[in-house]
């Protein structure tokens, strides 16, 4: 049987990009190397594509903040991608995990693992996600959505009506429409980069100007006492949702450091909820993937309240993290679907599609 040519590409310009690695050489690791040829490509940090010219058997799952060494410069990245049968972008986050490289294999012609542009772009979008999914009806926490523009601070409202403010009577107005605490986070940026609770008005002006360094759009989310509970979902028309995970964090909230430096933090899979709510997440999850017009892979996170019991859709990852030990690919090992078969079943996922 003729070996299908996979490119694996990790690396990028995002916050994400020494999680990408780690996923990217996990995925190179455990490949069925007697059904791939395998085209390992990093991305360094300033966009610039490298092929890995390390031999296939001998590339090990690289730690965070290790880079690949033996790299040549690509002087054709299209001539070099148009070789491959199917692409494999294991990118988080910004240029990765946001529709703008999916878009290249579209004018490529080049089958690729994950969501189209147009559900990788709604999904790294946290304003536009609480569009869609408002329209789908699926319960979210209440919210702001801001906007930074040459040092004001432009509330959109449910009408898309702007209103400007300076950075002190936009904290008034936070603490009028959704309280205090709040979650202040960048609109588009992964693993909870630039994401802060603020308690006082004072925290609030503060860390929208730190959510402001990583993005002009930023969404401010009211405060509940949560469960963070996963769900992950793997399929294009045809869609399956794993057993569900729940996060418990070291910090206050999953920070960053929390999911990737604090060792910690835990996960329990399955999580201890109801049949009754895990069905109910499990059935969102589905929907609010198709709602986005998901393909391939997603993980949805949810909020339960630990007072009222409420479930909440908190974000859609469109490119999880994929390390071995990532909850992705953790929550379908418990259902019987080791790393290396769901690395088959999502490229052959790609191949269909």
């Amino acid at each position: 049987m003729k070996k299908l040519k996979v490119g694996i590409i990790f690396g990028g310009m995002s916050t994400e990009h020494d999680i990408s690695v780690v996923s990217g050489t996990s995925i190179i690791k455990n490949m069925n190397k007697s059904i791939y040829n395998i085209y390992p490509i990093y991305i360094d940090t300033n966009g610039i594509w490298y092929s890995y010219d390390k031999k296939i058997e001998d590339i090990n799952i690289l730690k965070v903040r290790e880079k690949p060494t033996e790299i040549t410069k690509l002087e054709n990245v299209i001539g070099y991608l148009k070789q491959l049968d199917v692409i494999f972008p294991v990118m988080h986050g910004l240029y990765g995990e946001d529709g703008t490289i999916q878009g290249l294999f579209e004018l490529l012609k080049i089958p690729y693992v994950g969501c189209k542009v147009l559900g990788s772009c709604v999904c790294m979008d946290k304003a536009y996600t609480k569009v869609v999914l408002e329209k789908a009806q699926i319960p979210q926490v209440k919210h702001m959505y801001i906007k930074e523009y040459k040092n004001q601070y432009i509330y959109v409202n449910d009408n898309f009506e702007e209103e400007k403010f300076d950075i002190k009577n936009l904290s008034e107005k936070v603490k009028e429409k959704l309280g205090l605490p709040v979650f202040i986070k960048p609109s588009n940026s992964g693993s909870s980069v630039g994401v802060n609770k603020a308690s006082t008005l004072e925290e609030v002006q503060k860390f929208i100007q730190t959510a402001a360094e990583f993005d002009k759009k930023i969404i401010i989310e009211e405060s509940i006492n949560a469960r963070e509970i996963e769900c992950a979902v793997i399929g294009n028309e045809e869609v399956e949702a794993s057993i569900l995970g729940e996060i418990l964090p070291a910090e206050e909230f999953y920070s960053f450091d929390a999911k990737y430096i604090n060792s910690e933090s835990k996960t329990k899979m399955p999580a201890e909820i109801s049949e009754e709510q895990t069905n109910y997440i499990k059935n969102m999850a589905i929907k609010a993937f198709k709602a986005v017009d998901g393909k391939g892979l997603s993980r949805v996170d949810f909020f339960m309240d630990k007072d009222s019991g409420k479930i909440y859709l908190n974000e859609i990852n469109t490119m999880p993290g994929f390390t071995t030990i990532s909850m992705y690919p953790q929550l379908f090992e418990k259902c019987g679907l080791s790393y290396s078969n769901l690395i088959d079943k999502l490229i052959n996922l790609a191949v269909e599609e």
